[in-house]
């Protein structure tokens, strides 16, 4: 199949720019075996060149909004590219959208201490948006071991409708805060409690400024 990336520039001084944590980087001290793939608010799927490098197989895209939508089509192909937000149940919800940051703050949340930190993103629109949990869309579940996860605060939620799903996942990667950057976001120690059970515990954590970050999860890791 034909799998294209297209290389995407992120503006300085947004919330989203760059990946904190290196992958390439983790995928060879954690000695990766990723079977398959999840990426749980794609965006545009930038990220999907680093996959091309890795050779990850089993790749399906996640991505609510519909202008990122359309982008991410663009910029991915020869892999299922789902356009649904994912959380603990089926609804429809509005979505927070920006666009000053090419729609990568957009939140199913409140902003919060994000428009304190980053007072040139502004969150003027709101679109409404299709729920699903992960463990009713996902069909093979064991065809997929590796979760990569950009859902703005919304988290805990994604993992509450991901139970089942859960059972397989070897690896996670996820944005974390430790302050309200949305309102009612969860805390890094909600996630750190909530997947401790399926045997997912945090080794890597890098942190920008004192509030949000991104941190790896590693199923097995003592």
């Amino acid at each position: 199949m034909d799998r294209k990336t297209h290389r995407i520039c992120y503006p300085k001084g947004g919330k989203r720019f760059r990946m904190l944590l290196d992958l390439v980087k983790l995928n060879d001290k954690y000695d990766m075996n990723v079977r398959g793939l999840l990426h749980i608010g794609a965006h545009y799927g930038e990220e999907n060149s680093v996959y091309d490098t890795l050779k990850y197989p089993n790749r399906m895209f996640f991505e609510p909004l519909k202008k990122n939508f359309d982008v991410l089509k663009e910029n991915v192909t020869g892999w299922p590219i789902i356009m649904l937000a994912l959380g603990a149940e089926r609804q429809s919800k509005e979505m927070y959208v920006e666009s000053a940051n090419q729609g990568q703050s957009s939140s199913l949340l409140k902003p919060r201490l994000h428009l304190q930190q980053y007072p040139h993103i502004t969150f003027p629109d709101k679109e409404e948006v299709q729920i699903d949990t992960l463990d009713n869309v996902l069909e093979n579940k064991d065809t997929f071991n590796f979760i990569n996860m950009d859902v703005q605060g919304y988290e805990l939620e994604v993992l509450k409708g991901a139970t089942e799903s859960l059972k397989h996942i070897d690896y996670l990667m996820c944005e974390v805060n430790r302050a309200e950057v949305y309102e009612d976001c969860c805390m890094i120690n909600e996630i750190d409690d909530f997947l401790l059970p399926y045997g997912l515990k945090r080794v890597e954590t890098t942190w920008d400024g004192i509030t949000w970050g991104d941190a790896f999860y590693v199923k097995g890791e003592v």
